[in-house]
């Protein structure tokens, strides 16, 4: 077999968000090079679907909502015993919206923190304790935005979650640095799926011409993201952590 530095044969990778759009691929693509995948999801049937899609064998469904904290730490270790310490986990889970500031009040930003920042600290807590990953490292990858780095009407929501998640990467890295354990995060820009091209702006062809047009080359497909996460996951990146990976057709180039 030839040499490949992105393969992930051997590894159990957690996936968030895997019963739809970019965590669903990243499910199928990292089943694909190689790993064992835990999927983790609040719509037991499309999780199902999803399962009955991978490659390989040993993979785990589990059907949870992140944001119950109280059963957080059971669900990782119930993942645990049955998939043994993990390598890689991909925190995709979260919410979008477009909320004008003067919409805004206490209760959606909570539900925001809630979905786009707790769970996944979280989560990725529970993970970090001693045993729940591989004695010889693991690789966490969040999921943050172009929305992090760039400003949008109606988006400083949506932005201070992804934001968050960039600033944690950084001193996550630091922290856990002396036991290998590396985090990166991936800002992509307008991804093509499901859920969102059934969206107003995206039905609508002027607004979806002026979007398209902000990207150098085109909207972006679940893979362009998923092929990212890979990377991160693999052992070619072994000397990154502390980055976000900007993956957005030339978004932020202007």
């Amino acid at each position: 077999m030839s040499f490949n530095p992105f393969s992930l044969e051997g590894k159990t990778i957690v996936v968030t968000g895997a019963s739809s759009g970019i965590g669903q691929q990243c499910v199928i693509d990292c089943s694909k090079m190689g790993a064992k995948v835990v999927l983790i999801g609040r719509n037991e049937q499309r999780l199902s679907e999803t399962l009955s899609s991978l490659e390989g064998e040993g993979h785990l469904s589990v059907t949870f909502d992140l944001t119950n904290f109280d059963d957080l730490k059971g669900c990782v270790k119930s993942i645990v015993e049955k998939a043994g310490p993990i390598d890689g986990l991909v925190n995709c889970a979260g919410i979008s919206t477009t909320l004008p500031l003067k919409l805004m009040n206490a209760e959606k930003m909570d539900e925001f923190f809630h979905s786009n920042v707790f769970s996944s600290i979280e989560l990725t807590r529970h993970f970090c304790q001693m045993g729940k990953v591989n004695k010889s490292g693991a690789s966490i990858v969040f999921l943050s935005s172009i929305m992090a780095l760039a400003g949008e009407n109606g988006k400083s929501l949506y932005s201070m979650t992804k934001g968050a998640l960039l600033s944690a990467v950084r001193s996550l890295a630091c922290e856990f640095a002396r036991r290998n354990i590396r985090f990166n995060a991936v800002s992509p820009g307008a991804i093509l799926t499901p859920i969102n091209q059934d969206l107003p702006h995206m039905k609508n062809p002027e607004a979806r011409a002026a979007l398209e047009s902000k990207h150098l080359l085109g909207l972006g497909k679940t893979t362009d993201i998923s092929n990212a996460c890979i990377y991160l996951l693999s052992d070619a990146s072994r000397w990154v952590t502390g980055q976000n990976l900007v993956v957005d057709g030339g978004y932020t180039a202007r």
